[in-house]
């Protein structure tokens, strides 16, 4: 008999691939540094940090701050993002051909995760306004992981699902992205459309760089 295909895995990072959040992340971040009578930082400046998990992204932003503010800053974003959530104005939308493309790595076998800064209840919002949850089989968060670029969230998704590194890729826009994928061991692959430039991606080690998910497929490999 012939052997059977090996398991694939492709993990995808959410904002900023998945789906366009940029205007929450940078409403969130000025609601929460306004609360506490601090200045904004610029969009540039929080788009530059996206993927990391809050806190150390806030510290980043405000490093001038001490650890008990940067706590609290970190509340009044996750309060911002509850409260929108709660009352329906929660939306990132889709970038284009993301749905078709989940459902072509669907169809040809490929075992889908998601490897994200986001909290979980982030997440699963994010997934369910999409109808999306299906497709994915692990979802690792900020909740129980090390920020990235550590390759926790990588290691616990091939742990959870059986796939071998060498037959996984992460699929993120992010130098944290990619830094996460070579320290994992697996295939980096940056896309264009996200929050880090792709010179920057490709100095962070991803294989290629997508500028649109037609290209992204062929990166992956489909047929």
């Amino acid at each position: 008999m012939p052997a059977s295909a090996p398991l694939r895995l492709a993990i995808f990072d959410c904002d900023g691939t998945l789906v366009d959040s940029q205007h929450a992340i940078v409403a969130a971040m000025e609601s929460a540094f306004t609360a506490m009578a601090l200045v904004p930082p610029s969009r540039e400046a929080v788009l530059s940090i996206v993927g990391l998990s809050l806190e150390g992204a806030i510290a980043r932003l405000a490093p001038e701050q001490n650890p008990a503010l940067i706590s609290e800053l970190a509340g009044h974003y996750r309060s911002y993002n509850i409260r929108i959530r709660e009352s329906g104005e929660a939306f990132d939308p889709l970038y284009d051909g993301i749905a078709a493309l989940l459902d072509r790595l669907a169809a040809e076998g490929w075992l889908m995760g998601v490897a994200t800064g986001k909290a979980l209840r982030g997440l699963r919002h994010v997934l369910a306004t999409h109808d999306l949850a299906h497709h994915f089989v692990t979802l690792q968060t900020a909740d129980g992981h090390p920020s990235k670029p550590h390759p926790s969230m990588i290691e616990a998704a091939l742990a959870e699902t059986g796939v071998e590194r060498e037959h996984a890729v992460m699929i993120g826009d992010t130098s944290f992205d990619m830094l996460m994928a070579g320290a994992a061991g697996v295939r980096g692959l940056g896309v264009g459309w996200g929050y880090h430039p792709p010179d920057e991606l490709v100095a962070s080690g991803a294989a290629s760089v997508a500028m649109d998910s037609a290209e992204l497929a062929r990166h992956i490999g489909l047929r």
